[in-house]
């Protein structure tokens, strides 16, 4: 491949630099002038974001929010992610709503890109894996190479940005993975968005230091010294148990609950002491505000906290002693929460229990489960109970829950996917989900009353041309949607979840609901949380893998010891900003990754099950081809070309193709057979064909 790809590169940038000589039109002198940061597309294009000055007297218009499209032959050299000034083209002069030319390069906003490395005998390129950076690939003189061999996942260093139509120049600094190394796909991502599995030496230092790990035997040994257990509300003696997947290791959340003598649920969730360990503002605390949540990858985790904490000290493993934050829920038949305390404990879990044993319990019968756990056996059915009346308030008020299927991606040992299935979504998970919402709505509703400072979980309502263009999309399916669009109800939209229900397109209108709403965002603000129809609503039950969970323990600490004075709650005000900004972007980019991912292997998955035939379900339409989903949640795309049968018309506000002489129609939910014909892992795209009867 080298050579031949390093020639064509070099035909393209001659081409593409004969092409700049001269084109640069002119303009004239009042051409409006504007700064943005430009986004690359795969394909060459690129869009410019304006930066907005909100602060300007003059209102800006939603024109000038607009991005501004620039063409490839208008990039003059800029690459993704950077500062440029664009000049804007005459409107009359343009097809699309704003369309400009790159101007200048006010700041570059990459320095170093991970790629493959193709080499030659006296110099090599490395391609950038990150498709927005599509054609510029990195020159490398011989050396810098860094002992890099053809191949391999490498960290470029650009010492030369592209100019004149030239590629742009770098040493390498990093080699990732060598070629052909299990797992090394996983590691040039991970490293492309600027994460680390490993944490820096005083990171790992504090941690072992506040983890007191010992040569002792475990069971002479308890991490916990008896100052420790001062001030603490002792539950050592209660039925305590953690309900997990199999391959959790960081067990963050414990629960207990019984049945008072009046019939209502006394109900205890009891979250694992973070901050006791992470000391404000130390190494071990900047880092975990940095990384902002643990990203879950397949096969591995990238942590918020070393594992000394994560999978030691602070995870509530059974038969030892664990400190604690936990709150108590005295709940009534309807699923009223009439009383409630928060109060410092501490734990000892009577079992690590897993989702799948619990469900059997629950939904089987299951006899030999039952005898293993015949001393919570009564508590496990008062837990089932109980989260049905909590299921069945959410439910009347509204909130919506969306039942996707999600993948389960198993790996071999050479990471190489060997199956694709969804994971179960049992009885024991949702028991799990309405407690910790239960403890979450109650934290927040407590300490917004208190008006300390905080870190709320926000869902704005969704934009009425959203709501517009789902309430037209699923006219398609004969569906109706209530009310008006400007104010929409969660209810509204919980009793369309309802209605399609079973359907085939249930995940189709599921899926377009979810991306016409808001994302949720941290704030120090309580603005409520449509999704769940609450007004008060915070993460508190998972301090080992989220940041705002973890700053939330240390203000109810201090609120609980009587603490938090006039100068300390000023000084939690900035924290508590700076906290839920970085942790809301923080949570977007580890979600960009997991599916980054996911795709990955689920399209390496179909490259070994090419000509297989599959049934699923038209899952989006557009105007070059219509999307399937495959039973495991995999999506590919059968392009219109491919249908050989007859012509076919687009039919966008119906979301179909109709063919002109057979009728025959392909909608969104409608279920066809496809044979796979294409699995590109490089680009994470899967094509199939309609397959023949």
């Amino acid at each position: 491949m080298s050579k031949k790809i390093l020639n064509k590169k070099k035909r393209e940038n001659e081409k593409a630099e004969t092409a700049l000589i001269g084109q640069k039109p002119k303009f004239p002198k009042d051409a409006k002038i504007i700064q943005g940061v430009l986004s690359k597309h795969k394909r060459g294009f690129g869009f410019v974001t304006p930066i907005i000055n909100e602060e300007e007297e003059n209102p800006v218009t939603e024109k000038e929010r607009q991005d501004v499209f620039i063409a490839s032959k208008h990039l003059n050299g800029a690459m993704n992610g950077d500062t440029v000034s664009v000049v804007l083209f005459p409107e009359g002069n343009s097809t699309k709503s704003r369309e400009g030319m790159i101007d200048k390069i006010i700041t570059h906003g990459v320095t170093e890109i991970i790629g493959t490395f193709d080499k030659s005998s006296r110099f090599g390129f490395v391609i950038p894996d990150d498709k927005h950076f599509n054609n510029e690939d990195v020159f490398v003189k011989k050396g810098d190479w860094k002992n890099a061999e053809n191949g391999d996942k490498v960290v470029v260093q650009i010492t030369k940005y592209p100019e004149n139509g030239n590629s742009a120049e770098g040493k390498i600094t990093e080699i990732i993975s060598r070629f052909g190394e299990t797992g090394g796909d996983i590691k040039a991502l991970i490293r492309q968005y600027h994460l680390f599995q490993t944490f820096p030496s005083r990171v790992n230092a504090e941690a072992k230091a506040v983890s007191k790990i010992k040569l002792q035997k475990e069971e002479d040994f308890t991490p916990i010294s008896e100052e420790e257990y001062e001030g603490r509300t002792d539950l050592r003696s209660k039925k305590i148990i953690t309900i997990d997947g199999a391959d959790a290791k960081d067990l963050d959340d414990a629960i207990s609950v019984e049945k008072l003598k009046n019939g209502n649920y006394l109900l205890g969730v009891h979250i694992a002491d973070v901050s006791h360990y992470v000391t404000e503002d130390g190494p071990m605390d900047k880092e975990a505000l940095k990384r902002g949540t643990s990203v879950y990858l397949v096969d591995q985790v990238i942590p918020m906290l070393p594992k000394a904490l994560s999978n030691g000290i602070c995870s509530l493993n059974p038969q030892v002693d664990r400190l604690t934050l936990s709150v108590s829920m005295e709940i009534d038949s309807t699923g009223e929460v009439v009383s409630h305390d928060i109060f410092k404990s501490v734990i000892h879990s009577a079992h690590r229990m897993v989702y799948d044993d619990v469900s059997d319990i629950l939904e089987k019968n299951t006899q030999e489960l039952i005898s293993k756990y015949d001393d919570i056996y009564e508590e496990i059915l008062i837990m089932k109970e109980l989260a049905e009346i909590l299921h069945k308030k959410r439910d009347l008020r509204g909130s919506l829950d969306f039942d996707f299927d999600e993948a389960y991606i198993k790996l071999d040992e050479a990471g190489i996917p060997v199956t694709v299935e969804t994971a179960e979504r049992r009885v024991a998970n949702r028991i799990i989900e309405e407690f910790m919402l239960i403890a979450n709505e109650t934290i927040a509703e407590h300490f917004f009353w208190l008006e300390v400072p905080f870190v709320y979980r926000v869902h704005e309502k969704p934009a009425p041309d959203r709501m517009d263009e789902f309430k037209n999309f699923i006219r398609g399916f004969g569906l109706m949607m209530k009310g008006n669009t400007e104010n929409v109800h969660p209810r509204v939209l919980s009793d369309m979840l309802r209605e399609v229900k079973g359907q085939s397109y249930e995940n189709v209108v599921n899926t377009v609901m979810l991306r016409s709403m808001k994302k949720a965002f941290y704030d120090v603000t309580c603005d409520g949380h449509f999704g769940l129809g609450v007004k008060f609503y915070c993460h508190f039950t998972s301090p080992i893998r989220r940041y705002p969970d973890l700053i939330i323990h240390r203000i109810i600490k201090e609120v609980i010891d009587g603490r938090l004075n006039e100068k300390r709650s000023k000084q939690l005000r900035k924290k508590v900003d700076i906290a839920s900004e970085l942790s809301s972007k923080a949570e977007r980019h580890a979600q960009e990754l997991e599916r980054e991912v996911e795709k990955l292997k689920k399209t390496e998955y179909m490259s070994y099950h090419i000509g297989e035939c599959f049934e699923g379900v038209i899952s989006g339409v557009t105007n070059y081809g219509f999307y399937v989903e495959l039973p495991n949640t995999i999506e590919g795309l059968v392009r219109i070309e491919d249908l050989k049968d007859d012509y076919y018309d687009f039919e966008q506000t119906k979301y179909r193709f109709i063919g002109q002489q057979t009728h025959k129609i392909y909608g969104l939910g409608d279920k066809v057979k496809i044979q796979v014909t294409r699995a590109n892992i490089e680009d994470r795209e899967i094509d199939f064909i309609i397959a023949e009867e």
